[in-house]
């Protein structure tokens, strides 16, 4: 979730999620505004293979790899959810 104070967060979001969708493994990304709430946003992201997000989660744990200027934006820290899809439609 976003600040309401944080101001313009749209280059930095675009920014990392730039860096995201270039990591090898990376399908693609998404990310989706909550209508009722502006203030929080959801990235969708799809991995090749659990072992490819893994090493995305661990190079973001580097100082090279770290998000460190979009913790001045956050409210809250972000919360992750990992699926899987049984189901092809």
């Amino acid at each position: 979730m976003i600040r309401e104070d944080a101001g313009d967060v749209t280059a930095v979001i675009q920014r990392l999620l730039a860096q995201t969708a270039d990591f090898p493994g990376c399908l693609g990304l998404e990310v989706i505004i909550d209508d009722a709430d502006r203030q929080r946003y959801i990235v969708i992201e799809r991995w090749e293979t659990a072992a490819a997000h893994d090493a995305y989660a661990a190079w973001r744990a580097t100082p090279e790899g770290a998000p460190s200027e979009l913790g001045a934006f956050l409210a809250a820290p972000p919360a992750q959810r990992v699926f899987s899809t049984s189901v092809a439609l």
